[in-house]
Order: C-alpha cells, then structure tokens, then sequence
C-alpha cells in the first residue's frame, strides 16, 4: 500500500489511501485524521447520487421531493398548513405558492382550506403523491443499503455511535 496505513486484513486501496499516499510528505497533516475526513466527504458524495438517482427513477425533482418528505412526515392524512411548510422549507410565501401550484397542477398534492379558519391553507399529498415519494424513499433506502452492506450490526451500531460523538463535538461548539 505504501501509505503505513492499516486498512485492514485483505482489504484493497480505496481512494483516499491513494490521496494519502499522494500528499504525504508534501503537507503536514494528520493521517488519521485526514482519512476520516476525507472518507466522511466522499460517503457524503455518494448518499447525494443516491438521492439523485431516486429523484431520477421516480421522476421527482428536489423541490417536489422536499416539500413531500415534509408532508409525510406528519403521518396520515399528511398534511400541514402552507405557512408551516414555508417556514420548514424556509421559503417566502410567494415561493411557497409556486412550489404548490407546480405540484398541485401534478397531481402530487391538495390544498384544502381549513375548517375553523378559511383564511389557512392546508396541504395534503393525495394518495399519487404519497406513492411516488414511497418509491423514492425506496430508491434511497436501496442506496443507502448498498453503502452500509459490508458492516454488521455491530459495526453499524459502533460507526453511528463514533459519528453521534463527532457530530454533538461540532453542534454544540460554541462560537
């Protein structure tokens, strides 16, 4: 390998033991560290094209999958009111209109009025649109497996509880 690094019994190279073996000497930096990191960057990179080709095979864009991942959320009937969502999305009002109207006009949500006050508008994914956001969370879930397959439980438990742990170090640094 060159690099000194263990990468595990039978294991081959992957790119960042080549991006290592390429800057060492070069930089200073911490090997581990800069193994974590830049591993960290790349699975980051490969989740993004999962979501991509889920996107892709389900016909969605990012914006109709956002705003039904929100709706969904909330369980049966799925469904919330406008300014809530707007506020979610962090979207103006106008843009919330227009991000509506598009996925109204496709069938994938309702805007109903709400009962006890008509000046709300509640929206609700209809039952298409309740499908296609199912089906992409099942093109996601297919990537996400494939990345995760080669651990156990138990490594999955330890990886999650090292990242939980590195995750609390940067949400709770103060600034």
């Amino acid at each position: 390998m060159g690099t000194g690094m263990d990468t595990g019994a039978g294991q081959a190279e992957d790119s960042v033991d080549r991006h290592i073996a390429r800057w060492t000497g070069k930089v200073p930096f911490d090997v581990p560290t800069e193994a974590v990191i830049t591993r960290i960057q790349l699975l980051a990179k490969h989740v993004a094209h999962g979501k991509e080709r889920a996107l892709a095979e389900t016909g969605l864009q990012a914006f109709e999958f956002e705003t039904m991942h929100r709706l969904a959320s909330r369980g049966a009937p799925w469904r919330a009111p406008s300014s809530e969502l707007a506020a979610e999305l962090l979207l103006s009002p106008a843009g919330m209109t227009g991000r509506l109207d598009t996925l109204e006009r496709s069938g994938l949500i309702r805007r109903l009025r709400a009962a006890g006050d008509r000046r709300r508008v509640d929206v609700e994914l209809t039952d298409d649109g309740h499908r296609r956001w199912s089906e992409a969370m099942r093109w996601r879930g297919i990537a996400e497996d494939e990345m995760i397959a080669p651990l156990d439980a138990t490594d999955r438990e330890a990886l999650a509880t090292l990242l939980k742990r590195m995750l609390l170090q940067v949400e709770t640094r103060r600034p």
